[in-house]
């Protein structure tokens, strides 16, 4: 490996960054899920770009996105991409101000998606992503605004459970 290599400079960015002065237990349950579930993508994606596939690194990470397929089918994690949509559609000033990532992969009108774990903003494309993209990924997730949003009764959770309450009505 090439320590030159500059994906691990955003993996350093990424693994630099603290959660320390937030209670992670009063976080939404969901909201935390997916929180992790990004940052997680994140890793993957630029670990793929910085390492060999191979690696033991790039094969735990495949294990774990294989392990938390089964755990986004679990309670009120299913509806979270149906709630970006009804974020966007009913509350489009909350919608903007979401990671980028959440409203690339959770937007059905755009097609960037996961594939095979990896981010792929646009599936026609056969560049690899700049590392420019993953720092804006990374702190847009650390924004203090955006990691008050994610404990329970905060704006976010609050939304969530009110768009569950109307999907539940």
């Amino acid at each position: 490996m090439n320590a030159d290599n500059e994906y691990l400079h955003v993996l350093t960015h990424l693994y630099e960054k603290s959660l320390i002065l937030h209670d992670l237990s009063l976080f939404d349950k969901t909201l935390y899920f997916y929180f992790i579930d990004s940052l997680a993508h994140i890793d993957y994606t630029c670990s793929i770009y910085a390492f060999n596939y191979q690696s033991p690194k790039n094969i735990m990470g495949a294990e774990y996105m294989r392990w938390r397929i089964d755990e986004e089918k679990k309670g009120d994690r299913v509806h979270f991409p149906a709630f970006i949509t009804w974020l966007k559609d009913t509350r489009p000033e909350k919608f903007a101000k979401l990671p980028s990532l959440w409203q690339m992969i959770y937007d059905s009108e755009d097609p960037a998606g996961y594939r095979s774990f990896r981010i792929v903003p646009d599936p026609d494309s056969k560049q690899p992503l700049s590392t420019s993209f993953f720092f804006t990924l990374i702190d847009e997730f650390f924004e203090q605004d955006f990691l008050k949003s994610l404990y329970e009764e905060a704006s976010l959770s609050r939304l969530f459970c009110e768009f569950l309450a109307q999907k539940n009505a």
